[in-house]
């Protein structure tokens, strides 16, 4: 299982890996981006069964990212992707929604919810 986490803040990306790992995912499985740029690197090298990325991020923000992800020929094109954010307002959701997120979650990030929108994907 191999799982790519993106986003600027290493806290963040620690806390879900931890909340990953109470789920048994093994740390070996997890892929790290601080930013879009640094994803797309990974995106290009590497297949993933869950994509994690937040939104607002520097150099390309994970609404861009997850646009390249859907919209381009690649291996992961169809993998399941998890918008993490604090961009909670409907429209927001709804624009996410529109260009292939498969689930959203508004920080600040619960493990029981991480890991309901977590198993709905992968189960």
């Amino acid at each position: 299982m191999k799982i790519l986490i993106v986003d600027d803040s290493s806290t963040m990306r620690r806390v879900i890996m931890g909340s990953l790992t109470k789920l048994h995912y093994n740390k070996e499985d997890f892929d790290e981006a601080s930013d879009g740029i640094e994803a797309w690197q990974l995106l290009t090298q590497n297949e993933y069964n869950l994509i994690l990325t937040d939104w607002n991020m520097p150099n390309l923000c994970g609404y861009e990212l997850v646009k390249k992800i859907r919209h381009d020929e690649n291996k992961n094109r169809n993998t399941p992707i998890i918008m993490i954010t604090t961009e909670g307002n409907q429209n927001e959701v709804i624009k996410a929604l529109k260009i292939g997120v498969s689930n959203y979650i508004v920080k600040p990030l619960k493990h029981e919810q991480l890991a309901q929108k977590v198993l709905q994907l992968l189960l």
